[in-house]
């Protein structure tokens, strides 16, 4: 038997190991799924930290073209 982690466990342990976090703070993030060779990676819905800026954040508004500025 191998005294090794799995890369799950060392991360679960590297995400909780701070003094205020949660197991929450492990959930995952990402569902990545692979097709025809084809590897897609999504932020899951439930994700509690989610990528770029905020709902509200004037960065999240819609992207306007430099070619119409």
């Amino acid at each position: 038997m191998s005294d090794e982690k799995s890369f799950e466990e060392n991360r679960h342990d590297q995400l909780t190991s701070a003094p205020k976090a949660t197991e929450a703070d492990a959930a995952p993030r990402f569902d990545v799924s692979e097709h025809d060779g084809v590897t897609r990676i999504d932020v899951r819905d439930d994700a509690a930290v989610r990528p770029g800026p905020g709902q509200g954040d004037p960065a999240a508004e819609k992207d306007t073209p430099i070619s119409e500025q």
